[in-house]
């Protein structure tokens, strides 16, 4: 026992349900579609230019904000999508992913007493980030099954207290998307007052069916109180890199770059090369929209008929589906129960919330070789059928 007085900064923080999942997953032989990882490399020609700049001696070292070349590099991949043209010196800074970017941006602008909207379900990041700021949550719930935002309802949510709204497009769990309204919407409601903006953005490239991806840099009233975050895992395979990137209006980085300075300070190096040299391309990334939909497609024909029934899923590598047809069991009992006796590991949804749900829906990832979807589907429609 510990002879001194401990008290948790997170007193309600337990394991994640990714890492639990994917244990019960390995322990019982089951197929793991539940934590968002690929199960294939990332392309050769980047791992090539990866490998090329660890044996030419870019191994020390990398400028805090990141590296000039991949700063301007990004910079104009967004100044093509967006117009927003945006400083490469002074509004961008390479992370250690998306998550430590998440985390600099919440620490920068919450102060303790502070009120930060969640809209759940929502990635499990954000709300330890603002507990260890000293700020307090408050949760808006979006239902199912169409996962739209009521704005006149969220409008209620905004106290004088309110300081940062965080909100993640492409959405992670639901594959729902912002549309222009959305962003309309909350440029209404923010206007005039003291409040912050964090987009999430890790899958703007994964949007589906002819439909588009609005970023918060599309609106230059909301970026000018924002904070965008990105990832090179979720776009290139890559999630163990841990590499991606935030922008910012200057006066905002320059108060996340005195906290990232002191949280990880600069990010691979050799990695950064790598990236700044294949994203003189834009073809490198603009046909991953068409690669994520056929395999979305691919799931869905493999899953067709079974008593799963698929939620509309306009981006990310998530699907939901509904399961009400086979239990009336919590999401997390269903979840647990297809790994450990049916053989396919999925995630419950209500993991993402911070209120009971009775919404009956998981969520499978197929951001995953044909081999191993058709396994899964093979496995699901010999035991449900």
């Amino acid at each position: 026992m510990p002879t001194t007085n401990f008290a948790s900064k997170l007193p309600n923080t337990g394991t994640s349900i990714f890492s639990v999942m994917s244990a019960l997953a390995r322990e019982h032989k089951a197929i793991n579609l539940s934590q968002g990882f690929p199960n294939y490399d990332p392309p050769a020609e980047l791992r090539r230019l990866v490998n090329s700049h660890l044996e030419s001696g870019h191994n020390q070292y990398a400028p805090m904000p990141g590296l000039p070349e991949l700063r301007k590099v990004i910079t104009d991949k967004h100044k093509r999508s967006s117009g927003n043209d945006i400083n490469p010196e002074t509004e961008i800074t390479i992370t250690s992913g998306a998550t430590q970017a998440i985390f600099c941006a919440i620490t920068t602008v919450v102060r303790p007493g502070d009120e930060v909207i969640l809209i759940e379900p929502a990635y499990d990041s954000y709300r330890p980030v603002v507990e260890l700021s000293g700020g307090k949550v408050v949760a808006y719930q979006l239902t199912y099954p169409d996962y739209q935002i009521d704005w006149e309802a969220f409008a209620k949510l905004l106290t004088d207290r309110t300081r940062l709204i965080i909100l993640n497009t492409p959405h992670n769990p639901t594959g729902t998307i912002w549309q222009k309204k959305d962003w309309e919407q909350l440029e209404q409601l923010v206007a005039g007052t003291d409040i912050f903006v964090l987009s999430d953005e890790v899958y703007e490239q994964l949007v589906y069916d002819g439909q588009r991806h609005y970023s918060l840099l599309d609106f230059p009233a909301l970026f000018e109180r924002g904070f965008a975050t990105y990832s090179f895992g979720k776009t290139f395979h890559s999630t163990g890199w841990k590499v991606g990137y935030c922008l910012a209006p200057d006066y905002l980085m320059k108060e996340f770059r005195k906290i990232h300075q002191f949280n990880v300070f600069s990010v691979n190096t050799p990695v950064q090369y790598a990236l700044a040299d294949y994203l003189k391309d834009p073809d490198t990334y603009g046909n991953l929209s068409s690669f994520y939909q056929q395999k979305r497609d691919f799931l869905l024909q493999r899953l067709e008929g079974l008593p799963l029934q698929p939620l509309p899923c306009a981006g990310t590598y998530f699907q939901l589906f509904d399961y009400r047809q086979i239990s009336d069991a919590p999401d997390l009992e269903f979840a647990s129960w297809l790994t450990t006796e049916i053989g396919v590991a999925v995630i419950p949804v209500s993991a993402f919330r911070s209120v009971e749900s009775d919404e009956r829906v998981v969520r499978i990832c197929f951001a995953k070789t044909e081999e191993v979807l058709s396994a899964a589907a093979e496995v699901l429609r010999e035991r449900l059928s």
